[in-house]
């Protein structure tokens, strides 16, 4: 067995794993605003979309630290879907 092949793919499959669910928490907090958020939240809720197909293609190509970029949308969404959904 190839060793130092393996611990590379070993390495994206958990930073595919990391981007992964990040993205689809932004997923759920985007069509939370889509339901829930009014004409504003639909607004948003299409940035963030946008922003989290984005960050997600970042994040696969950075590596290790591929998680942070969609991370960040997910914090804002989140504040989006409170001040909205208030």
């Amino acid at each position: 067995m190839d060793y130092p092949e393996h611990e590379r793919t070993y390495a994206g499959f958990i930073n595919f794993s990391k981007v992964g669910t990040i993205a689809v928490l932004n997923v759920v907090l985007c069509l939370l605003l889509f339901t829930f958020g009014g004409g504003a939240g639909t607004f948003f809720g299409w940035i963030a979309m946008v922003a989290t197909l984005v960050t997600a293609a970042i994040g696969m190509a950075i590596g290790e630290k591929g998680w942070i970029p969609p991370a960040i949308v997910f914090v804002v969404a989140g504040l989006l879907a409170i001040v909205t959904t208030a």
